[in-house]
């Protein structure tokens, strides 16, 4: 039987295939997520047909590209380094049991939640909160998960959001996913001028209460590796870690 050789194609908008004797023996996808940035996916178990659909992959695509991996596959990680990926930032994933929840509520503050959240001045929280980002650590340091200011365009679903209320101004948020298999705390933020009072754990001691109220045992949460005071408010709550996962960034490439 005559051996045809490995040739790699796009046989769709965002999918490659790699084919050899007239089998697929790996496939390639990028997809495009809510916040602008393209993550790619290979699935082989050889090197060199990784390292040809990378190539393709790259060759077609604006820069910069985006994967992410677990920490623990090595393997995974070099391929991607092989294509020229260079690591970009790493998520501490932690579980946060929900029945240790206990804060009180710093002066002057209360916590409001599902529908009594107000859209428009969450809007507004929300705004200020990205503002407060773009200026320090960079939006480019956020979670994929986490988009970029839309504008006032898009809908926000006030039902995700636990909010802290000083006066009639929102100061503070947690955004909680119910959509997965486990509970996801997606996002916890405070407006600058309100940090160190407290109001970030009682957020958490809040959401966290009524997770266990409704018989969720845990909650699952990401946190950048370099946010230390999130890392220690995760672990007051006896979060545990369970993992990590390395996000690698492709910064050269088509134009």
């Amino acid at each position: 039987m005559n051996s045809l050789p490995l040739t790699v194609s796009r046989v769709a908008e965002n999918q490659w295939h790699a084919v050899e004797n007239d089998l697929v023996v790996g496939r390639g996808h990028a997809s495009r997520r809510l916040d602008g940035r393209t993550f790619l996916s290979i699935d082989t178990w050889r090197g060199a047909v990784f390292d040809r659909l990378a190539d393709a992959m790259l060759a077609d695509q604006s820069t910069p590209l985006y994967t992410v991996v677990d920490e623990t596959d090595r393997d995974l990680a070099a391929s991607w380094e092989r294509a020229g990926f260079t690591s970009w930032r790493r998520e501490r994933e932690f579980v946060v049991p929900t029945g240790r929840a206990s804060a009180s509520l710093p002066p002057g503050v209360v916590i409001v939640a599902a529908d009594e959240v107000a859209e428009g001045p969450l809007r507004e929280l929300d705004q200020a909160i990205r503002t407060e980002v773009r200026a320090t650590v960079g939006w480019e340091t956020m979670p994929a998960e986490v988009l970029p200011w839309q504008g006032g365009t898009t809908p926000m679903e006030p039902s995700k959001y636990t909010v802290a209320v000083r006066g009639d101004q929102y100061v503070g948020l947690v955004r909680l996913a119910t959509r997965t298999r486990q509970p996801r705390i997606g996002l916890i933020a405070v407006r600058g001028g309100e940090r160190r009072r407290g109001i970030a754990r009682a957020l958490l001691s809040r959401v966290l209460g009524d997770l266990h109220r409704s018989g969720v045992e845990a909650a699952s949460a990401e946190v950048n590796e370099t946010n230390a005071a999130a890392m220690a408010l995760f672990e007051s709550f006896g979060a545990r870690r369970t993992g990590s996962n390395l996000e690698l960034v492709h910064q050269q490439g088509k134009a």
